[in-house]
This record gives C-alpha cells, sequence and structure tokens, in this order.
C-alpha cells in the first residue's frame, strides 16, 4: 500500500483532484506504517516544538469543515496557545509598521528557475514583547481574530518561533539549491509581528507559486505527530478561496508524503483521523490567500518524545527535506 498522493503515484500530469477532500486512513502509507515504526524507535531521543495551528475547531464559512478528507467526524479538539485560535469581536482597528520587503533571496540554476516560493516561519520571537500589537483584531472574512500569537514551545522553554525560523531557513536553502526564488514573510528581521493578513497579503503580492506556513503545535502530551492544513471553500467577505482549493490539496498531500518519507513520523494521532491532513475556514492565512497555501503542524511541542524530535537539528533537517521535496514535487507537476 502506499500513500494516496502525487509522490507516491505513478508519474503523470498533475490535474485537480476531485474525490473526498481527505486521503483515507488506510492509503496513508506503507510508508506511514514504517516511518511510524522509526517513529516509535526514536521518539524517546528527540523533542521540542513551536506554535500551530490551534486545534480548535473551524468557524463555519461555506464548504468549511474541521473533520479531516475522509474521516467521518474529527476528534474534539482543545484550543492551544497557538496563532490559530478563533479570534474575538475587534477591539479596535489594527494598524502596524509598514511592512518590511520579504526576503527576495537569489536563484541558482535549477528545474525550479522562474518559480517564486514564499516560506512563513509562523509567529516572531519578539511577539513576547509587544503583547498589544499582537492581541489587536484584523479581519480574516469569516471572522476577527488576533493579528498573530506567540506560539507555544516545549516544557523546556524552546519556542515555536525559533523552531519555525531555523525550519524555514533549512528549507530556503533547499530550495534555492533547486532554483527556486525563495521570499519570507519575516526572518527575524522585523521586532514583531506581521500579521496573520499581511502575511497572506506577501504571498499574494509575491504571486507565489506555492506558499507554506511552519508551525508546530501545543497540545496535550500523548497527542503526537503531524499535520498539514489545507484552505476550506471559503466565500465571505475579503476572503476567497475558492480558486486555490484543489492546488493547495495537491500541494498538501505531496508535502505529506514526503514529510513521512524523511523523517519517519506518523500522521497526527489527535487531529485528521489519521490521515495527516485537516481542512479548516478559520485560519487568516489561508482564507486570505489567493495563491496555493497549507500550513503544515511539524508536530506536538508539548508531547515528550514529539519535543526531543522538533528540538533535534538533524530532525529539522530531514523536516526541511520532507516539506522541500513535496514542493519541489507540486511545483513540477
Amino acid at each position: 500500500m502506499s500513500y494516496v498522493g502525487p509522490d507516491f503515484d505513478p508519474p503523470g500530469p498533475r490535474r485537480s483532484r476531485r474525490g473526498p477532500m481527505t486521503v483515507a486512513v488506510a492509503a496513508l502509507v506503507p510508508g506511514a506504517l514504517v516511518g511510524w515504526l522509526v517513529w516509535q524507535a526514536v521518539g524517546d531521543s528527540g523533542g521540542g516544538g513551536s506554535t500551530s495551528a490551534t486545534s480548535t475547531t473551524s468557524a463555519g464559512a461555506p464548504g468549511a469543515s474541521s473533520a479531516a478528507p475522509g474521516s467521518a467526524s474529527a476528534p474534539a479538539r482543545t484550543p492551544t496557545a497557538s496563532g490559530t485560535d478563533d479570534g474575538k469581536p475587534p477591539s479596535s482597528t489594527f494598524s502596524g509598521p509598514a511592512t518590511p520587503a520579504a526576503s527576495d533571496l537569489p536563484a541558482a540554476a535549477g528545474p525550479l528557475k522562474g518559480k517564486v516560493v514564499v516560506i512563513d516561519p509562523g509567529h516572531n520571537p519578539g511577539n513576547f514583547q509587544h503583547a498589544a500589537d499582537i492581541n489587536r483584531k484584523v479581519n480574516i472574512g469569516t471572522n476577527w481574530k488576533e493579528c498573530d500569537t506567540t506560539g507555544t514551545s516545549t516544557n523546556a522553554g524552546y519556542t515555536e518561533a525559533r523552531f519555525t525560523l531555523d525550519v524555514a531557513r533549512r528549507l530556503r536553502t533547499l530550495l534555492q539549491q533547486e532554483g527556486a526564488t525563495v521570499k519570507f514573510t519575516q526572518d527575524g528581521d522585523r521586532s514583531w509581528g506581521p500579521c496573520v493578513d499581511e502575511r497572506a497579503r506577501i504571498g499574494n503580492d509575491a504571486h507565489a507559486d506555492a506558499v507554506v506556513s511552519i508551525h508546530a503545535d501545543g497540545s496535550a502530551a500523548g497527542n503526537r505527530g503531524f499535520h498539514v492544513i489545507l484552505p476550506a471553500s471559503v466565500h465571505s467577505g475579503g476572503a476567497d478561496t475558492r480558486a486555490i482549493v484543489a492546488p493547495s490539496r495537491d500541494l498538501g498531500e505531496r508535502i505529506a508524503g514526503n514529510f513521512v518519507r524523511d523523517t519517519g513520523s506518523a500522521p497526527s494521532n489527535y487531529i485528521g483521523g489519521g490521515t495527516g491532513l485537516d481542512v479548516r475556514s478559520d485560519l487568516g492565512g489561508l482564507n486570505l490567500s489567493t495563491v496555493p497555501k497549507v500550513f503544515i503542524e511539524c508536530g506536538n511541542m508539548r508531547d515528550s518524545k514529539d519535543a526531543a524530535l522538533l528540538t533535534s537539528g538533524a530532525w529539522r533537517q530531514k523536516a526541511a527535506r520532507g516539506i522541500s521535496e513535496g514542493i519541489v514535487s507540486f511545483l513540477r507537476g
């Protein structure tokens, strides 16, 4: 058996997938099974994590579902200290600092020459010192939510913001070696933010061929594994994801398949019904995107076994490689 996704299917032209929005648990891999065994074997020797799209249910926009594709229903989720919590009614209009240009780094000759990839390292190490700024509300189309959050951390204090920047920088190097032009939403070069709506706008303004937002979850101990968050079909206010739902799912499936293979990590045991995929309508970074975009929660920082992986530089390199190979597969078709 193999993961139902392009990376494990016979080569062929890329096309829009019809069929269920989810990947059946049984189809998730021999890779997932093998990966899970490897994961169990190494689970006691690595750890730590970063922020995540929270484990709250999606705010109901048209066509949105918090259940992962292929599952009858998703398990109840406990809100976590993450930048993807549902927002509250706005208390004020956000007016932040001018956005610095996203990192536009030179590309080498390679198969992705001419392709633009935007990497969004979730949260910012400086958010802790700017509570008033990041707590202001922005409109995400279906709802209002905080500009950003601090993100989560391991029990030992390794923050999600540190994790996401490290993986993002490793990912940038790999993608540049393939010839892609890589832009960041932030590279530790600003004191806080950007807000979730600005993060989406950076990808849109770059006319990115793919955008990936990197996170790590802050769920309960015992909740383990990664999941990729896909945009729901949303058409509300300033949000309209209808054109990007299919390509984003394609991108997400390719990343999930490669992530299993390269890291040996298993799909989440608490979100997505074992598929490693989740569909949400409550995330501003997805709702406001006009280009293919996904989030990846690389693991749960609050679980000691996942934390051991997330704090390992060697494992973070594998994570970056899995994400990179998924992006390359998507862009090459």
